[in-house]
This record gives C-alpha cells, sequence and structure tokens, in this order.
C-alpha cells in the first residue's frame, strides 16, 4: 500500500515515512499538507526528511527549503508557511525576503564577535557569559541565524535547563539569551526578542542560608583562632560580610579606589555593568585601615604573589566553619547575611537594594519576610503606646474619683 501525496502532516504520519527508494528516479519522494497551502515535504533516499514551501509570485513558480524535520518542528513549518503566505498576500517575494535574512549573523557569530566584545567593556561578569556561551548556549543555537530564533525556542532550552540545574541557573541563562537579543535591538539587526514574554521560573529561596549573631560570633572567634594564617583570605571574607559585596567585587578591590577617611569603596565594574559605592562601616575602615599595604602590589587582598589577588577563600571559609562548629555555608551567602541583618534592623527594601547594588527589586524582594517581622513589631509597638495612654488615662480618672 502506498502513502497517499497529500495528508495532514502529524508527527506519528511524517515518522512512518520510508525513505525514497534507492532505485527510483526522483531524487526524493513529496508530500503535501492539507492544513497550509504551499507546504511540503520532501523525503530522499537516505530517509532523511525536509519541508519545502511552494508558491508562485509574480507569475514564476518557486520554492524554499524550510528546515529539516526534527530540527525543525512541524508547528514550525506551518507558521513560516504563513508568514511567506503572508508576505505574498501583501506583495512581498519571499525569496527576497530569506536573502535579506541571510545578512543577518547567526548566534554564534553574534554571541562572539559582537556581543562579547561589547561584554569584556562592558560587563563584570563577561567570562560568565562566555562560559554560558561555549559550554551551553552555542552547541543549542550556533548555526542558527538570530531571527530564525522563536519564543517557543526559548521556552523549550529553558525549560530543558531546568531539568538538570536550578531554576535560578536557568533563569540565568535566560537573562543572558534576552541580553544578546536586547543589544541586537539596540545594534538594528533585528527587531524582535524571542525570550520576551518568557516567564522565569520561581526560585527556591529557602535554600538560602543566613548567618545568626551567635554563628557570626563564633565565625569570628575562629578567625582569631587562626593565629596570622591566610591573613588576606580572612580579611576578604570579614569584608564580604561587612559589606554585603559579591566575591569577585572584594577579591579584585584595589586601594586606588578605597577612600578610608570619607568610608567610600568604589567598584568601577559590577555584574550590572555600573559602577557601584559601597558605604563603609565603621567596622569595615578599621579592618581596612589595619591590613598591610604590599608595595608594587594594587590589590586590598594581595595572594603570596603580590602581582595576583586573593583567587578562591572557598577552602579558607569550609575550614573556619568547621572549627566553629557551624554548617558549611557558601561563600555568595556572606552577602545574603549582610542582606537579612539590614532586614532585620528595620530598612527597607529600597535602602538594601542599593546597598547590594541589585538591578531589579525583585531580586531584593527575597528578604522581604525578614521586614516583616519588624513591621510588625513596629505595629506591636504603636498598639503598646495606645495601650499605655489608655491606661495612663484611666488611671488618672480613678486618682480623680477617689479624690472626689
Amino acid at each position: 500500500m502506498t502513502n497517499p501525496t497529500k495528508f495532514r502532516f502529524t508527527q506519528r504520519a511524517i515518522d512512518a515515512l520510508a525513505a525514497h527508494p534507492a532505485n527510483a528516479a526522483s531524487k526524493s519522494a513529496e508530500y503535501s499538507d492539507t492544513e497550509v497551502i504551499g507546504l511540503r515535504l520532501a523525503v530522499n533516499k537516505a530517509g532523511r526528511k525536509f519541508f519545502y514551501f511552494r508558491f508562485t509570485f509574480n507569475g514564476q513558480k518557486r520554492v524554499i527549503k524550510l528546515g529539516e524535520y526534527g530540527a525543525m518542528t512541524i508547528p514550525d513549518a506551518r507558521k513560516k508557511a504563513l508568514e511567506m503566505r503572508a508576505d505574498i498576500d501583501a506583495g512581498i517575494d519571499p525569496t527576497v525576503e530569506r536573502d535579506r535574512i541571510r545578512g543577518i549573523p547567526t548566534f554564534k557569530d553574534f554571541a562572539l564577535n559582537d556581543y562579547m566584545e561589547w561584554a569584556k567593556g562592558s560587563k563584570r561578569s563577561w567570562n560568565t557569559d562566555l562560559s554560558k556561551f561555549n559550554n551551553h548556549l552555542i552547541p543549542k543555537f550556533g548555526n542558527r541565524r538570530l531571527t530564525e530564533i522563536t519564543m517557543r525556542d526559548i521556552q523549550l532550552y529553558h525549560a530543558q535547563v531546568r531539568q538538570s540545574h536550578s531554576a535560578g541557573s536557568a533563569n540565568r541563562h535566560l537573562s543572558v539569551i534576552s541580553k544578546l537579543y536586547k543589544c541586537a535591538i539596540q545594534w538594528g539587526i533585528v527587531e524582535r526578542n524571542p525570550c520576551a514574554g518568557v516567564k522565569k521560573f520561581q526560585e527556591n529561596n529557602a535554600m538560602q542560608r543566613f548567618l545568626t549573631p551567635d554563628e557570626i560570633r563564633r565565625l569570628y572567634k575562629a578567625m582569631d583562632d587562626m593565629n596570622g594564617r591566610s591573613v588576606m583570605t580572612i580579611a576578604s571574607l570579614k569584608l564580604l560580610l561587612l559589606t554585603g559585596a559579591r566575591r569577585s567585587e572584594a577579591l579584585t578591590a584595589r586601594w586606588e579606589n578605597v577612600d578610608l577617611e570619607r568610608g567610600i569603596w568604589r567598584i568601577p565594574h559590577t555584574k550590572n555593568g555600573r559602577a557601584h559605592h559601597v558605604m563603609l562601616s565603621d567596622e569595615a575602615k578599621e579592618l581596612l585601615a589595619k591590613l598591610p599595604r604590599v608595595e608594587g602590589s594594587p590589590w586590598v587582598f594581595p595572594g603570596r604573589d603580590p602581582s595576583k589577588h586573593v583567587v578562591d577563600p572557598r577552602k579558607c571559609l569550609d575550614q573556619l566553619m568547621d572549627a566553629a562548629g557551624i554548617e558549611r555555608i557558601r561563600i555568595h551567602d556572606l552577602r545574603h547575611t549582610f542582606a537579612s541583618l539590614c532586614a532585620q534592623s528595620g530598612h527597607d527594601l529600597y535602602l538594601i537594594k542599593q546597598a547590594l547594588n541589585h538591578s531589579d527589586i525583585q531580586v531584593t524582594q527575597r528578604y522581604a519576610h525578614l521586614t516583616s517581622d519588624n513591621l510588625r513589631t513596629a505595629v506591636q509597638s504603636v498598639g503598646n503606646i495606645v495601650s499605655q495612654a489608655i491606661h495612663s488615662a484611666d488611671c488618672k480618672e480613678g486618682t480623680a474619683v477617689t479624690a472626689a
């Protein structure tokens, strides 16, 4: 029984199509979709299947290859064919539009040649972006042109990353892709961002760890008990706790950007691309003032080689936590601890946002539950004042009655 040449394209029907016979005169067998006029599927002798769009423009018959089945889904093929049909109805030759699109760079070319050149001069975390491109994004989207990547592609990739990584990691992948497209739009290369409308996953902030005041006391005691070992590394950990700075910001701090007299530490390049001025507490100023200056080294926390800064305080922090009898934390949790202490001290989220240099208040919102306790305390204090006033009035009235 031979396959019909016209049918509604479905995955089951297309998967069932056999390779075109090796002894056939034609190179491939062609099938038509009954749902979208002009959409074709060609099956060659090797069994590979390709979508095509056949149409007539100004009396001339044309054909455009859309993509290979598998890499291109049936819905995407139909969408592309309908877009071309709309161009024809508007008097636009789809082949001309195709040639224009061919001038648009691939994801790989734009990421490495354009976006990364900008990122290296604008983002402190550019090396993190580069790692995501090389290890994940380019293998996924590399040879596709920027205009060929759809919102559905992004949604599927976002969900795929979530299957093997945390919600936060998946969201950061989405953010990198979105930033790349925002740059492409600003530079007039594309007109739309396929990430627009893709919802981020809810991140589980319960995994964040904050040190309690008692744990901080025990941690400082363990630091003092180290008897002068790892002085610079320990000092860098203290600064992280006292300022809420990111690890890379503290480790790459330069003396030229520290003004102890005014109590300001300037970070020229940050994760969000903006310079940030850190207000130094008296404790932070005292910490920095006591640090030895290594001649010829620009670093606040120089390593064993003075020309380089301390690289990774992870091992030192683990040793300190073990010595203090505290469950191990991540270095980034020192930043969370700073923020939680700010929130518990009654400071509003917008001030905490400024202190942490968050680009979006939604990121700071994770500490909202800590400020609610202070709000409850504040509300209760008003109730106490009112109650005291009422009782005071009752007492005065009772005294007056007794006197009468």
